[in-house]
């Protein structure tokens, strides 16, 4: 009876000893650190960058409400970016701007995981032309188990972006606008990826008129006015969002085109 006792005034003693050292142990091997994108507008998509720089090449685009390891962050010309990855994808790496990432992380990020400035600088070939069937490309070819919507939906969007960051960061800064030649990416259905449409494009007293000729058949003209584009020949809703000099321009809810400055303007 007595080693009873003694045993379990042992544990009584320990066990208060154990569960103060357990804050100890947290912070000896502190969880990784799960950021959530927010802030975008509606149908804008996130630059996750190679680079700490809005000049970086941009490895994907992801939207409102996805779930990103961050690793840290570091302030580059008063700028504060984290290197994230996505939990979801860990092939998606690199740097995104920490304003649209809660919450952030204080800790500085591993220098092993800093990839070299020449990496943005250097100029990436054209893809390969995607690929429609975005449902088995996503896994969906069985009929028991299709993609959802929203799979196809940000599967298209990130194909559309690629595209269009290609095309513009591919064309020289003294090349002639591409009226009649490439054509600029375009879409015209909701899940749709994105294609190339011919354009032609009509400038005067620095506004401009494109018009996009869809690959089967029809047209739509978009207005440029002071810099920006500002309407479309379509009674649907027109916004954009701008990514350095590249307008991404969508009416409705389903069409969607990429017009560079360059193309538009002349500039």
């Amino acid at each position: 009876m007595k080693r009873k006792v003694t045993l379990r005034s042992t544990l009584l003693i320990a066990a208060p000893l154990c569960l103060a050292a357990l804050p100890a142990l947290a912070q000896d091997a502190p969880g990784t650190i799960i950021s959530v994108i927010g802030g975008l507008a509606p149908d804008d998509l996130l630059n996750i960058r190679a680079t700490a720089s809005a000049g970086g090449k941009i490895e994907a685009r992801l939207p409102n409400g996805a779930a990103l390891k961050n690793y840290g962050c570091k302030t580059v010309n008063n700028n504060r970016w984290c290197k994230v990855e996505d939990t979801q994808d860990a092939h998606i790496t690199g740097w995104a701007p920490a304003r649209y990432l809660s919450p952030n992380n204080p800790a500085s990020p591993p220098e092993d995981t800093v990839a070299p400035a020449a990496v943005a600088a250097a100029p990436q070939p054209a893809p390969e032309e995607p690929q429609p069937d975005i449902a088995a490309r996503l896994g969906g070819g069985e009929p028991a188990d299709p993609p959802s919507a929203a799979e196809i939906g940000r599967t298209a969007m990130q194909d559309a972006y690629r595209l269009a960051f290609a095309t513009s960061a591919s064309a020289e800064p003294d090349a002639p606008a591409p009226d009649a030649a490439g054509g600029i990416p375009c879409a015209r259905r909701i899940g749709q990826p994105m294609t190339r449409c011919d354009v032609s494009v009509a400038r005067k007293d620095g506004d401009s008129t494109v018009t996009v000729t869809w690959p089967d058949g029809g047209v739509r003209i978009i207005t440029f006015h002071g810099g920006q584009p500002s309407s479309s020949d379509s009674p649907e809703e027109f916004r954009f969002t701008r990514e350095g000099t590249l307008n991404m321009i969508r009416i409705g809810v389903s069409e969607r085109f990429e017009i560079t400055d360059q193309l538009a303007l002349g500039e």
